[in-house]
């Protein structure tokens, strides 16, 4: 296979697209969760907050503009073919232009700050995204691209269970993490949940599994029939739209994972509210 070069300015346009209209356009499966949820739901003002919800996601769209005032930190997860080479610059250079791009020209909210302890001061551009690269066979880039909220970021939790815990400890701690969340990750929510690697692979996997789409499924059948159990019993809780009460109280279960060492199973729970700002893109 020969080097394919692509231009750095593809990699910032593309970028740049993916963050404007993922802040924009909420994906037709979030939609149709919405619109299943509420068939389904029976409390009166939680059904008022899923329609409020479709209206606003529809306006939006319509408008052009942000579904929700957080317009999230940038979060990637890259493809990078091992035949690509980039021109007229690097791929993390264009990659940060289109990010800065999306966010100036999109009127998009800037939510970075520099230093995350002292200074906190605004980088005024929402940069730097977090960028997740792996390298793959071939000469194509897929870039999967999400504007991850904080209000429900700050739900998310990481356990460094033992295996003796098994499936009803790994169980015990997804529950007790959105438990313990309550209201606050603007429920309806999309639960990702990432388990093996090391502690670092886990939360990876965790945040990837909030930007899979809802309505499929682990391709092992095991780990399908967990996000169904585990989503029939987030939904027992009573949380509800909005956090008003009600039995919808998250759209999606996604569980990821990789394996791991003898001696742990590190889990990750990472919250993602019912904007569930994502879009992917192939160059």
């Amino acid at each position: 296979m020969n080097i394919r070069k692509i231009k750095a300015q593809t990699i910032t346009d593309t970028v740049k697209k993916l963050f404007m209209d993922c802040n924009y356009f909420i994906g037709d499966d979030i939609t149709a969760a919405l619109e299943s949820g509420l068939k389904r739901e029976k409390s009166p003002v939680g059904r008022s907050v899923l329609e409020q919800l479709l209206e606003n996601n529809k306006i939006a769209a319509e408008e052009q503009i942000p579904i929700c005032q957080d317009t999230g930190m940038a979060v990637l997860f890259v493809e990078y073919g091992d035949k690509v080479v980039i021109e007229d610059g690097s791929f993390e250079d264009a990659v940060q232009e289109g990010v800065r791009r999306a966010y100036e020209d999109g009127y998009l909210r800037k939510s970075v700050v520099s230093d995350p302890v002292f200074d906190r001061v605004n980088t005024r551009d929402n940069t730097p995204a977090v960028i997740h690269t792996r390298i793959v066979s071939g000469d194509k880039i897929k870039i999967l691209a999400g504007g991850k909220g904080f209000g429900s970021e700050n739900m998310s939790a990481t356990a460094m269970l033992t295996p003796s815990k098994g499936v009803e400890g790994v169980k015990e701690f997804i529950l007790d993490t959105v438990r313990k969340a309550g209201p606050n990750p603007c429920p309806p929510m999309v639960v990702g949940v990432g388990i093996g690697g090391t502690f670092e692979k886990a939360a990876q996997l965790a945040k990837m599994a909030t930007l899979r789409d809802i309505d499929t499924k682990n391709s092992d059948e095991r780990y399908a029939e967990l996000e169904d159990e585990l989503l029939s019993a987030i939904n027992k809780m009573g949380f509800g739209p909005a956090g008003f009460g009600g039995g919808v109280t998250a759209l999606g279960v996604n569980i990821e994972t990789y394996p791991t060492h003898i001696a742990g199973m590190p889990v990750a729970v990472n919250i993602c509210c019912h904007a569930a700002r994502h879009k992917s893109a192939v160059i």
